[in-house]
């Protein structure tokens, strides 16, 4: 028997619209998302009520949510197979976060490493908003009766925590609760800086970093500029301890032509990294132009782009009242008359 929208599990993540999604987002995590909504009943949301825990822009803030929610569309998220909404737009999120503030230990937020990582970044900005957003990632998450969260590394943690406050609140007022799982994702190849091939590629490294809107003349310059190797070697194998530049090179051309590491040592025998790095550029380019160009053509389209978010935030927030309304009813609070 076929998974129908009923019976599907309930996969949900949330993404702070930080910045333009890059080449090691997309190969790395993204490009698998689209085969997830086979599977189940996926909720994807800009996380901009966890953003403003550090200053903004606001005019950038509206533009990244927006343009972020563009590209996750461009590379594969559906909106009639996902539900992609904006964080803000679903106020049950900041509601939920507040009575999960009064069932989230203070001991248990002053142990959260993101918090202490936080502070030490923003040493003149140490709000109640960065030391409390664990118990608003969880309102999340539980909202939506969420049956796998994605986590990396980084957000184990949190997710221990949401499931501990889902236990706690059930102990106390019954079966309210799921509790969620944590997903291990299917990771792609991990893409590394063309300039530091030691480092992750990272937006905060603009030089080493290929962004999913950069045109093809800059993604061209960037891969001509890549490090390779500081040996007189000039060829073209993989050997990550060795040749590290390279191997990264390898890799990106490996995941963008679907060819093994075998067959690229084979095609640029003799050939050395001036032919190899335009080679993986041009390569990159082709990737990526199908989703830079929906990707503008879908941020242009305001009146698309709108009906999107209007559409997974009315689909996200009948199914946050649902909740909310099962909460309001557990901690003894007076039905609401409309």
């Amino acid at each position: 028997m076929e998974n129908t929208a009923a019976t599907k599990k309930v996969m949900l993540s949330g993404i702070q619209p930080s910045g333009d999604l890059h080449l090691g987002n997309y190969l790395g995590a993204v490009k698998n998302w689209a085969a997830l909504a086979e599977e189940f009943d996926c909720y994807y949301f800009m996380a901009d009520l966890h953003s403003i825990t550090v200053r903004q822009n606001p005019a950038e803030l509206r533009r990244r949510s927006l343009a972020q929610l563009a590209q996750y569309i461009a590379c594969g998220l559906d909106p009639e197979k996902n539900t992609l909404f904006i964080q803000s737009h679903v106020h049950e999120h900041a509601e939920l976060g507040w009575i999960l503030n009064c069932y989230t230990m203070f001991g248990e937020l002053s142990r959260m490493t993101q918090f202490k990582d936080k502070c030490a970044k923003n040493a003149d900005n140490i709000n109640g908003g960065l030391f409390t957003y664990p118990s608003l990632m969880a309102a999340d998450i539980l909202l939506y009766q969420a049956d796998y969260v994605p986590v990396g590394e980084d957000q184990k943690q949190h997710c221990e925590l949401t499931r501990d406050i889902a236990t706690r609140f059930n102990n106390i007022y019954g079966e309210t609760f799921k509790v969620p799982e944590p997903y291990i994702p299917k990771v792609g190849a991990r893409i590394m800086s063309l300039v530091n091939p030691t480092s992750k590629m990272s937006k905060s490294d603009p030089h080493g970093c290929v962004f999913l809107l950069d045109s093809p003349e800059e993604i061209a310059r960037k891969f001509k500029r890549a490090v390779t190797d500081s040996d007189t070697e000039n060829c073209v194998r993989y050997a990550p301890a060795e040749k590290p530049g390279v191997a990264n090179l390898m890799s990106i051309y490996s995941s963008v032509t679907g060819k093994s590491f075998e067959e690229i040592e084979a095609e640029f025998q003799g050939k050395g990294y001036g032919a190899f790095k335009p080679a993986v550029g041009e390569a990159v380019i082709e990737a990526l132009r199908p989703v830079r160009e929906e990707a503008q053509r879908i941020m242009a389209d305001k009146a698309y782009l709108q009906q999107v978010y209007t559409q997974g935030a009315q689909k996200a927030g009948y199914v946050a009242r649902k909740t909310l309304r099962k909460v309001y009813k557990r901690v003894g609070f007076v039905e609401k008359p409309f």
